[in-house]
């Protein structure tokens, strides 16, 4: 399939442009005000020592991705879709439950709470303090308000810096985090979007990372309407390989971490396949041969993701604009999802 770029920009990717404008400047502001519910989080989580993180869609993407950020710190963290939850339950007594929704009002989640009654250690992360979740458990609060646009931008990007506020009560650094949300880096996406113009189906993928590629994944689904998936870089060498070839997009993060090593290796293998490979690169390490890298400053965590997460969104948008003609006006969803 040959990408094309729209006339006009279509509503929905202009609502987005609005939310992802301010997404900086709110997430700052979030961390900045959400010291005390974020020290109450850190609390519970030194009496119990482990986390389930539970959400849905994008909610459930920035649980993924900040699993292994509360494991380094020795928290046994586990992220579950809210869904699964409810279907095959974990136990959740001796736990901090942290449940993550937007809007707070989404039907998973107030099924839960009609089921569990909640426990003294479930809090919840969203963007809406009038909501059911915000009213029926203690909660972080992203400052701006309800996202407005269809696909996750800025309610990704104000989640993690909640998630940065109880890592900081845990005694993480913040400081690279911050940085990279007050000092964004705008690497060109331009020749990302030309490797991808033939593709009819997109992977994404990481290791540390994997959170993130899910994130962008979802939302490359949502707004191009074709298949895009995420594969956890192992689980990719596991037998999907056998699809890569010229028509399957392959998209990586790679940070500054211990696994920057097995993304470059998946990123050769994947252009050895003739899969069209473009890598999101804060490894500081060479690129990668036969790959489009996209650099940023050499980061890890929570620094890496901030950095990478705006560029991302903006190949997502891009990629999508050239192949949907209303690309972001949803035609099967909503943006709260009040049904199973």
């Amino acid at each position: 399939m040959i990408m094309k770029a729209s006339k006009q920009r279509p509503a929905g990717l202009i609502a987005i442009d609005k939310e992802m404008a301010r997404q900086h400047a709110d997430a700052i502001t979030s961390y900045g005000q959400s010291a005390t519910p974020a020290q109450k989080i850190a609390t519970s989580l030194k009496s119990t020592g482990r986390l389930l993180l539970l959400g849905m869609g994008g909610s459930h993407a920035v649980g993924r991705a900040v699993e292994p950020l509360y494991r380094a710190l020795g928290i046994e963290a586990v992220a579950l879709p809210l869904s699964e939850q409810l279907g095959q339950p974990l136990a959740i007594k001796g736990k901090t439950v942290l449940i993550t929704s937007q809007s707070g009002e989404s039907a998973e989640v107030l099924r839960w709470f009609k089921e569990t009654n909640g426990t003294p250690d479930t809090f919840g992360l969203t963007l809406e303090g009038n909501s059911f979740l915000a009213r029926t458990a203690p909660s972080l609060i992203g400052a701006g308000g309800t996202e407005q646009a269809f696909a996750a931008t800025r309610s990704l990007t104000i989640s993690f810096a909640l998630h940065l506020s109880v890592l900081a009560a845990l005694g993480d650094e913040p400081a690279g985090a911050l940085q990279a949300l007050r000092e964004p880096e705008t690497p060109a996406i331009d020749d990302a979007l030309d490797a991808l113009a033939g593709v009819r189906a997109v992977v994404t993928s990481g290791r540390r990372l994997q959170g993130l590629a899910e994130a962008i994944g979802l939302g490359l689904t949502e707004l191009a309407r074709i298949p895009c998936f995420s594969l956890e870089g192992g689980q990719l060498r596991h037998g999907p390989m056998e699809m890569l070839g010229p028509d399957v997009g392959v998209v990586l993060f790679r940070a500054a971490d211990p696994t920057a090593g097995l993304v470059a290796a998946m990123a050769t293998s994947a252009a050895e396949a003739g899969s069209p490979v473009v890598v999101f690169d804060a490894s500081g390490e060479p690129p990668v041969e036969r790959t489009t890298t996209i650099r940023f400053r050499r980061a890890a965590g929570l620094a890496a993701i901030f950095a990478m997460l705006p560029v991302a969104q903006s190949l997502m948008l891009a990629f999508a604009d050239a192949r949907v003609d209303n690309a972001g006006t949803p035609v099967r969803s909503t943006k709260i999802t009040r049904s199973e």
